[in-house]
């Protein structure tokens, strides 16, 4: 009874450590490339390979200019709204095999999920959050 539980935290145990020592074993062998005398790639930097690139075209402007700061209230509710959409998704596919499990419950509780971001909405509309 005991093994197969411990055993489920062995495996846990061994995707941490695959999850640690990958990315950290990549960075000491890259360390320890760069200090080796051994270069693996050629290092010949130019004016082109170091100038700013945007999509193909010349710079619009330098590498330090600011963007207007109306940008990141739009853009940070565009990532809520994004991620929070991303949670009806199982819900509209699970909905039709769970319907008889659960009944009304599911279909109350995503309607009050819905509500609270529709308030969430609604507020940055009052406060011209979302006006340019």
């Amino acid at each position: 009874m005991f093994d197969e539980y411990f055993r489920q935290y062995g495996f846990i145990a061994i995707f941490t450590g695959l999850a640690l020592g990958v990315p950290l074993g990549m960075i000491l062998v890259s360390w320890i490339l760069s200090l080796s005398k051994i270069k693996i790639r050629p290092k010949m930097p130019n004016a082109i390979k170091q100038s700013i690139y945007e999509c193909g075209f010349e710079p619009i402007s330098g590498p330090w200019n600011q963007f207007n700061f109306r940008y990141y209230p739009v853009a940070l509710l565009f990532i809520i709204f994004d991620l929070e959409v991303v949670f009806l998704f199982p819900w509209a596919i699970s909905f039709g095999a769970m319907s008889r499990e659960f009944g009304i419950f599911i279909l109350i509780e995503v309607v009050v999920f819905i509500g609270i971001l529709a308030l969430g909405w609604i507020y940055a509309l009052k406060k011209n959050v979302l006006n340019w």
